[in-house]
């Protein structure tokens, strides 16, 4: 398997993850398609520059993390952000989320 392999498919997982997973719209297969010729292209151009193939490969993972792909779903980032603000870490992983404030003692009057 290539080097560059590994970057294109998780740019592949990671689209067709945020948009159909995590923002419930239905599941669009040409991703999925488009990921698979991708990796077989950057496979072939990695035979001719392999360092210029692996940068390429690299900065597509990126930009895919970073762009709106859709215009009403967010980027990758902007959901994970999202996710997190709202205190998305599981309750047995609570020391990965938002520190919770403790709780202020009540005053008598």
């Amino acid at each position: 398997m290539s080097q560059t392999t590994g970057p294109i498919l998780a740019l592949g997982a990671i689209t067709t993850a945020n948009r159909s997973v995590f923002h419930d719209k239905p599941m669009d297969w040409r991703p999925v398609v488009a990921t698979g010729l991708a990796a077989l292209a950057f496979a072939g151009a990695e035979r001719m520059w392999a360092q210029g193939a692996r940068m390429l490969a690299y900065t597509a993972l990126v930009a895919v993390c970073l762009t709106r792909i859709e215009p009403d779903v967010p980027s990758p980032v902007e959901s994970a952000l999202a996710w997190w603000e709202k205190g998305g870490a599981p309750k047995h992983l609570g020391h990965l989320g938002p520190t919770p404030k403790p709780p202020q003692p009540k005053k008598n009057t």
